[in-house]
């Protein structure tokens, strides 16, 4: 509680994450939440030492934990920061999760109510990812990426359907934030699901490579299906679903892929009944 004024009643929180790092997300305050003197819009990584700002509120944030593995000086040459190990092909599902038509809505809405709206989304969104199993979780714009971590093949099935359901869940939690913040045309999203070798790991638990770009492709693909959801081929292959199938199949062209692929696609409602089966 911070006895000032120029704090608004429910201004902002820090989620800390499975990774163990701790993130800000504003919630529409007033007058902003600020760190290092950015506002955030989005979610932002929080880090020893920095300066946070709320209302005319100062704060330095401070976590012991990670103090220890904070360099005493900044590098002259990035060439000679230590690397980090990332892991080469490892089994992973990717979602991607798009926030539908946000540019115009933006256009159209106050900022606070816009920040409120777009950081509610991500915190609702990155805790339903969590408590499915995401390995991590990454903001970017109006969209998130999630990553699954297939650490063990006779799990992979299980995994699967558990992202699913995570993007079943976003999209009912989607609807319900849009009713919160009392926008004027429902909040809808887009999502894209892909499963295959990716580049996992890294400092801010990367994910990088062909099945992430597709995952992004497939999102992207959901409009001109017009339905919300977009399997891979690995992904539908590992839900073993059974005859009649929810899904429908259609040959698409990616862009920045050659010739069509094969894409496997659902609505929400169709998605959720399914999996309650």
């Amino acid at each position: 509680m911070l006895e000032s004024r120029s704090v608004s009643r429910l201004h902002a929180l820090i989620q800390r994450r499975d990774a163990g790092d701790l993130a800000l997300v504003d919630l529409g305050s007033r007058n902003g939440s600020f760190v290092n003197g950015i506002r955030v819009g989005f979610p932002v990584t929080l880090h020893h030492l920095d300066q946070l700002l709320f209302g005319d509120q100062q704060l330095v944030f401070h976590h012991p934990a990670r103090a220890a593995s904070t360099p005493a000086a900044p590098c002259a040459d990035p060439r000679n920061v230590p690397t980090t190990a990332l892991h080469t092909h490892s089994l992973a599902t990717i979602v991607v999760v798009d926030i539908r038509d946000f540019t115009p809505l933006a256009r159209t809405l106050p900022e606070s109510q816009l920040s409120q709206t777009i950081g509610t989304w991500f915190l609702r969104a990155g805790e339903i990812a969590q408590s499915r199993g995401s390995w991590a979780q990454k903001y970017i714009g109006d969209a998130m990426m999630a990553v699954w971590a297939h650490d063990r093949p006779g799990d992979l099935a299980a995994d699967v359907r558990s992202a699913l359901r995570a993007v079943a869940e976003i999209h009912c939690a989607t609807a319900e934030v849009g009713r919160a913040v009392g926008l004027p045309e429902p909040l809808r999203i887009g999502a894209g699901v892909n499963t295959g070798t990716a580049i996992l790991g890294g400092p801010d638990y990367t994910a990088l490579g062909d099945t992430v770009n597709a995952a992004f492709r497939l999102e992207s693909a959901t409009r001109q299906l017009g339905l919300g959801v977009a399997l891979g081929e690995r992904t539908y292959r590992e839900l073993a679903v059974l005859p009649p199938s929810r899904f429908v199949r259609r040959d698409v062209e990616l862009k920045g892929y050659d010739g069509a692929s094969a894409v496997w696609a659902i609505s929400f409602e169709d998605l959720r009944e399914m999996l309650q089966q």
